[in-house]
């Protein structure tokens, strides 16, 4: 059954940052061995992206896939030499727990079923990857991260740009604050939607734009200030198809501000390809135009070293080679639960302000 004609459960769970395993767990987990990954849900990014980085990895390797679409299983076990009686469908969680070679699930189903697909494996006794957003609400985020730690298992959200090289860089100069603290940020992120998608549907989107493509800017800004912003203030952009955007945002512009006076000015929207980021400081600046936000080949300069270039490389690779070795080893990653909840903070505050025309003070806790 797909995700998308799935009912909702009222009961959401599932997933964590942390965790505790047992000893012997632990131990049994922290051995060279690749772990074994199951894709749940089959759509363009698992097919387009995902399959082909998991053919380069070292630390994971595709084994199953959870789908409710049977010929894409069949197709993906295939091209990775997994038993076909490892696809399964979405309300075979049982034989998901029973399958010892499953040793972590990767949500890639819609944002309005990440919950349920999240609490379903770790019900199931498995590490989660849980595509971004982290979920359409904060509560949700709540609630998943509790049942991963009574679970016992850990999660990190798809924030691929984690492990990819010119991230890290803007990552460093906010840390080393090589060119003094970033003070000013500029972003824009969003493409021309004009084909129905579940993009445009609330209950499985969450959102509009903000929530597909404005995570992107929000992320960045939070790298280039290295904090979390204080408070928002949003406005929806008038919609030049509202017939097409009927129950999510077509485009909006919002202002981040941050606690020692940096802020960041963002537009994201459905209506133009756009993707650019800006962060200035006294002594220097880091910027990307299009693509800045995209899987490869970025465009992103700095005032120091002028264009970057770190080579060849799959950023979703990388992403779970890295997620891979820390679940397996029990050390830490930076694109955990909390993380895609404070994302969710940020996002909820965006919404508040254009509802109510004022700032919102944004709280975490």
């Amino acid at each position: 059954m797909s995700p998308t004609r799935r009912a909702f459960l009222g009961s959401l769970g599932g997933l964590a940052a942390g965790y505790a395993l047992a000893p012997a767990l632990r131990a049994a987990e922290s051995g060279g061995k690749p772990l074994g990954l199951a894709l749940c849900g089959l759509g363009n990014y698992a097919n387009g992206e995902l399959s082909p980085a998991l053919l380069e990895t070292k630390n994971v390797k595709l084994v199953a896939a959870i789908t409710g679409t049977r010929a894409k299983g069949e197709k993906l076990a295939k091209l990775h030499g997994f038993d076909e009686a490892n696809i399964y469908s979405y309300d075979q969680w049982d034989k998901v727990a029973a399958n010892k070679a499953i040793d972590i699930v990767y949500v890639v189903t819609p944002p309005g079923v990440h919950a349920q697909n999240v609490m379903d494996a770790f019900g199931a006794g498995k590490h989660v990857i849980c595509e971004k957003p982290m979920a359409t609400s904060v509560a949700d985020c709540d609630a998943m991260i509790a049942a991963g730690k009574k679970a016992g298992k850990r999660l990190a959200i798809g924030y691929r740009l984690h492990f990819d090289p010119y991230h890290q860089e803007l990552v460093r100069l906010a840390k080393t604050q090589e060119f003094g603290p970033f003070m000013k940020m500029t972003s824009a992120n969003g493409f021309t939607l004009r084909k129905h998608a579940w993009r445009i549907e609330k209950k499985l989107a969450g959102g509009g734009a903000l929530l597909d493509m404005g995570v992107y800017s929000i992320q960045a800004c939070c790298m280039a200030a290295d904090a979390n912003p204080v408070a928002v203030t949003a406005k929806e952009l008038p919609k030049t198809q509202p017939d097409f955007f009927k129950e999510v945002e077509q485009a909006m512009e919002f202002r981040l501000e941050f606690a020692n006076g940096a802020v960041a000015d963002v537009w994201t929207g459905y209506d133009a390809n756009r993707a650019e980021f800006r962060a200035e400081a006294a002594k220097g600046w880091f910027e990307g135009s299009k693509p800045v936000f995209s899987y490869r080949n970025l465009n992103i300069s700095t005032s120091a070293k002028g264009k970057l270039d770190f080579g060849v490389f799959r950023q979703q690779q990388r992403h779970m080679d890295g997620v891979a070795e820390a679940f397996r080893n029990g050390t830490e990653v930076t694109c955990t639960g909390e993380v895609g909840r404070r994302d969710m903070v940020i996002v909820e505050g965006i919404y508040e302000s254009i509802r109510t025309g004022k700032k919102v003070q944004l709280k975490y806790s």
